[in-house]
């Protein structure tokens, strides 16, 4: 593959007669040259693109907004010297935060490089992008912003439960196939506790699920059910899906309510319009996308359509967006109009970490870039600034162990570019050569770079990780960056207690992102006992109510759909009824304090009780006193439980309560002289000096796919788990869609890969340290952390160990020396 077939052809006798020639002040070209020659070799092929498709595979650390805000600002200087067209450049990027920063180095290199006016380009998010094309044609899209209430559907939001519920009116068969499950002797208080498991979680998750697959990548419910004759499954698991796909549209389409991919589809149904397609695309000269990996299939469509340069062939891709008979991949129109095609997309598929709760799908960029590649239009950042030598060596080495074993497990030999199965694509992380632009540049490391530890148990982890915060962060805390990162909230919430103490005495500031997530749960979760208080006989508000006291660890773990299933029984139970063992009694006399509250308190302070209850910290409680003034202001003349209920529910469903952001997320973040405690998830595009990796097990990463023991009377899978792997098998066009069996295995195979992938962008977020440990005990669950056990660490961990000898860090040389 040759790399600069696409690059500006420039002929040295030339340039140098030029050079010599030029006038004092610098032409347009020197300075769009001086910008290039200040880049990488992978950043300057991409400040060379000037047509056609071009695919970007870059590694972690090696600058990619950095690269794509040069190259941006390049192509909008060029469009400037050929022609005086208004034609615009498109930039998509995931999230309002990198749109923000891109912008902000795209206009940088425009007023301080280019000396140029500060226009000539949009930033957007893709669905900011979607919305602005739906709002100027509301005629041809359908969308009507006044009318309409923005909503992100959740499991347990209301449309999702009211769509179940309706399905399981309509379809009283399939619903008692369902309750029956493998086996069922009819016994009565069984038969309630299947119900409530199938109506709160199992059919909840189910349509959660394939709402979001299908609607992301336009498959109606009609073709679901044309894809359900293909399989045989006892329960008919993608018929299902597709009535409680179908009742949730109604639903939406009936209230005015739209979800995020109904603002793609809008778009789309825009660009079906010849005469709105062509103005649309006359209005871009081309279209830059990072984060590639990230997209969903009608995303990247979209963003073909806009990037191309006009023609019917444009908008006659598919058969409608809304519910297209013929799937579409997205680089299937790459070859047959690669001369029209202006898109440049950027991204890493071994930082793809969202694809198992989002329909984001590494595999479409991989395609990309393998489509690219075909065409000699594929180019690789491969060098990194970021890291120090030893983290980049253990980060290329845990990709390449990852690899192998998978091939080995699944008897594949082959482990090639084009074996898109496989966790990572084939990418080593390079340093950067000399004389790179980039200050301190794969910096020496601390200590060894890379430290291994072995602690005995979870309490030994967190007194070996305070005395090396300690001794990092020295005489002046306020000189370095360190981040903690965990793989699930609960760690980190229990960390955050572990530390406190030893941060506040030696001046560190300790900040819990997780902390303010929790905030952004208050609405949701007053709603759960309010509910539960106005109806405290309804089996799904107790499960609720009782699901919402569990997460705040006022009332110990327990079976609760066995709780909700005889909510009299378990409130006021009888003097014939059997003991109940303490912790149900706990929860019980709880909830009975909620329920007396609500008979002796006025309206008005139900909110802020229920706050104190759930035993919120100070800025919790602060968010729940907004609260209330808001529903109370909103109820005002009104004041009625069904009026709070009715303003908390619109308030959670619609999302509009959230607070109010004082400053950049990243900088919160990343801020010296703190430890930040922060998911792997969150953590992504985020480095800090030092980055610890606690409690690295096998339970976690690469976890287990187990099946909930409440739902195992319906067999060793999860619906919504075969169901998102039969969907997908769909679209990646495999011949035949997968059995039930089948379609778990695939299933698991994706959960391995991604939760390998965040271990990955984990580990590269370190520059000067990387301290990783797995203790002999930990929890087998962190809802009960002091509940410890034996547990096998994360399979790379060992194999770190076994490659990097020196970085093993002897604990009885450790105690010895203190």
């Amino acid at each position: 593959m040759s790399d600069f077939n696409f690059t500006i052809p420039v002929v040295q006798e030339l340039l140098d007669s030029e050079l010599s020639e030029r006038s004092p002040v610098p032409s347009l070209q020197e300075k769009i040259l001086a910008i290039r020659n200040s880049l990488r070799p992978g950043q300057q092929q991409m400040a060379d693109w000037q047509s056609g498709p071009l695919a970007i595979s870059a590694v972690p650390g090696a600058g990619k907004s950095t690269g794509m805000a040069a190259a941006a600002a390049i192509a909008i200087a060029r469009q400037y010297e050929r022609s005086s067209s208004r034609r615009q450049l498109v930039v998509v990027t995931f999230t309002r935060s990198a749109a923000a920063n891109i912008k902000a180095k795209i206009r940088k290199f425009l007023r301080d490089d280019l000396h140029l006016p500060q226009t000539g380009f949009f930033v957007y998010t893709l669905h900011g992008l979607a919305l602005n094309i739906a709002n100027r044609h509301s005629d041809l899209s359908g969308l009507q912003l006044e009318n309409v209430t923005l909503i992100t559907p959740t499991q347990s939001h209301r449309f999702i439960r009211t769509a179940v519920e309706q399905w399981i009116a309509n379809n009283p068969d399939r619903y008692l196939r369902l309750l029956e499950g493998h086996q069922f002797d009819g016994e009565e208080t069984e038969r309630l506790r299947r119900q409530s498991v199938l109506r709160t979680e199992v059919l909840p998750e189910l349509a959660n699920t394939v709402i979001h697959e299908a609607k992301s990548s336009g498959i109606s419910p009609e073709l679901l059910r044309k894809w359900s004759k293909q399989t045989t499954d006892e329960y008919g698991i993608l018929n299902v899906a597709a009535g409680l796909y179908e009742q949730y549209q109604n639903l939406m389409r009936s209230r005015d309510f739209i979800d995020y991919d109904d603002m793609i589809l809008a778009a789309l149904r825009v660009l079906e319009n010849d005469s709105a397609r062509r103005v649309e695309q006359n209005q871009v000269f081309a279209v830059f996308e990072d984060e590639a990996q990230d997209s969903s299939p009608l995303q990247t469509q979209l963003l073909e359509i806009l990037a191309s340069d006009g023609g019917d062939e444009a908008g006659s891709r598919g058969q409608g967006a809304g519910g297209r008979e013929r799937i579409i991949t997205p680089q299937s129109s790459i070859i047959s109009h690669q001369s029209t095609l202006n898109l440049v997309r950027v991204g890493d598929p071994n930082q793809a970490i969202n694809s198992t709760f989002t329909p984001a799908d590494p595999i479409y960029f991989r395609q990309f870039c393998e489509e690219c590649d075909r065409i000699e239009r594929l180019a690789t950042m491969d060098r990194a600034g970021r890291s120090t030598r030893i983290i980049i060596e253990a980060a290329n080495f845990a990709l390449k162990w990852i690899n192998n074993q998978w091939l080995a497990a699944t008897n594949n030999k082959q482990q090639t570019q084009g074996n898109r199965q496989v966790p990572f694509r084939l990418q080593t992380i390079r340093p950067v050569e000399a004389g790179d632009p980039q200050t301190n540049a794969n910096p020496a490391p601390v200590g060894r770079g890379l430290e291994l530890y072995t602690p005995d148990d979870i309490h030994h982890t967190v007194k070996l990780l305070s005395q090396r915060v300690i001794e990092l962060f020295g005489e002046d805390p306020t000189k370095n960056s360190a981040a903690v990162l965990v793989r699930e909230n609960r760690q980190g919430r229990w960390l955050t207690e572990a530390l406190t103490s030893v941060c506040k005495e030696h001046n560190i500031t300790l900040y819990d992102v997780g902390e303010r997530d929790r905030r952004s749960h208050v609405p949701q979760e007053i709603l759960a006992l309010l509910q539960f208080c106005d109806r405290p006989h309804s089996p799904d508000y107790l499960k609720a109510a009782l699901e919402a006291l569990v997460q705040r660890q006022l009332i110990p773990t327990q079976d609760l759909n066995a709780l909700a299933s005889l909510p009299e029984e378990f409130l006021y139970p009888g003097p014939l009824a059997a003991p109940q063992p303490e912790t149900v009694q706990k929860a019980a006399r709880l909830c009975r304090s909620l329920l007396r509250a609500r008979l002796e308190l006025p309206l008005y302070q139900l909110i802020s009780f229920l706050a104190l209850t759930l035993n919120y910290d100070q800025a919790e409680l602060a968010t729940a006193d907004k609260l209330a003034e808001r529903v109370n202001q909103q109820i005002a003349g009104n004041s009625s439980m069904g009026g709070m209920l009715s303003a908390l529910s619109e308030i959670v469903s619609s999302e509009r309560f959230e607070p109010v952001e004082t400053e950049d997320s990243e900088e919160r973040y990343t801020r010296r002289g703190q430890l930040t405690i922060i998911t792997m998830h969150k953590a992504k595009g985020l480095d800090w000096d030092y980055v610890f990796l606690p409690f690295l097990h096998e339970n976690l990463i690469p976890g287990r796919f187990w099946v909930p023991p409440q739902s195992q009377f319906l067999g060793d899978f999860t619906l919504s788990e075969v169901a998102r792997a039969q969907i997908r098998a769909t679209l990646h066009e495999e011949s035949v869609i997968p059995d039930v069996s089948q379609a778990w295995e695939v299933a698991k195979n994706l959960k391995t890969s991604e939760e390998y992938r965040l271990l990955y962008v984990a580990m590269t977020r370190a520059k000067l340290l990387l301290w990783m440990s797995a203790a002999q005990k930990a929890p087998f669950t962190w809802s009960k952390p002091d509940n410890l056990q034996e547990q096998a660490p994360c399979p790379v961990f060992p194999a770190l160990k076994r490659q990097f000898p020196e970085c093993v860090i002897n604990l009885a040389v450790m105690s010895k020396q203190a």
